[in-house]
């Protein structure tokens, strides 16, 4: 069997970004908290992904490539510039009119998981939105898998608490 040209090759990867990008930067945009971060971010996965295409060999497999490469290559920014965030009080406005997300609901825990801390948000997506276990997460992370845990349970519990006072907030 003939090996893909290259013409046809940039024309399957093209079709794949157009079919599956809108998906994809969702994702990023779970990681990053920010559109212009979730561009930048899927961008520079999908480079590494143009470059691996061939050696994908299964269509199904294409997700898997782009997420994973989202988030070593977001893992790897947060270890740049881990000392350089100041935690604040101050939530910075938020762009409200983003198109990526839908619903009420969704707009709402996405603005949720936006003011979780950096680390938080990072360790959330990993565990429940790519399902990877808590020892693999520890390991991306270059954390203990017990730090990984007090991580999820401080996110979960800020997550209760904000929707308790919106709540609150909602009835009063």
């Amino acid at each position: 069997m003939n090996a893909p040209t290259r013409q046809t090759r940039y024309e399957e990867f093209s079709r794949y970004v157009e079919q599956r990008g809108p998906a994809l930067l969702r994702m990023a945009y779970g990681l990053t908290g920010n559109h212009a971060d979730a561009e930048d971010l899927l961008q520079a996965a999908l480079v590494k992904t143009f470059f691996a295409w061939d050696r994908i060999t299964s269509p199904h497999a294409r997700d898997g490539y782009v997420r994973r490469a989202m988030v070593n290559t977001q893992i790897s920014e947060w270890r740049r510039r881990h000392m350089e965030i100041f935690p604040t009080d101050e939530i910075p406005d938020q762009r409200v009119d983003d198109p990526t997300w839908q619903t009420d609901l969704a707009d709402a825990v996405r603005r949720a998981v936006e003011r979780l801390p950096e680390r938080q948000r990072l360790t959330l997506l990993l565990r429940y939105y790519e399902d990877m276990p808590e020892a693999e997460i520890a390991a991306r992370l270059g954390v203990s898998v017990g730090t990984v845990k007090s991580t999820i349970s401080r996110a979960v519990a800020k997550l209760r608490h904000d929707a308790d006072l919106a709540i609150e907030r909602a009835t009063s």
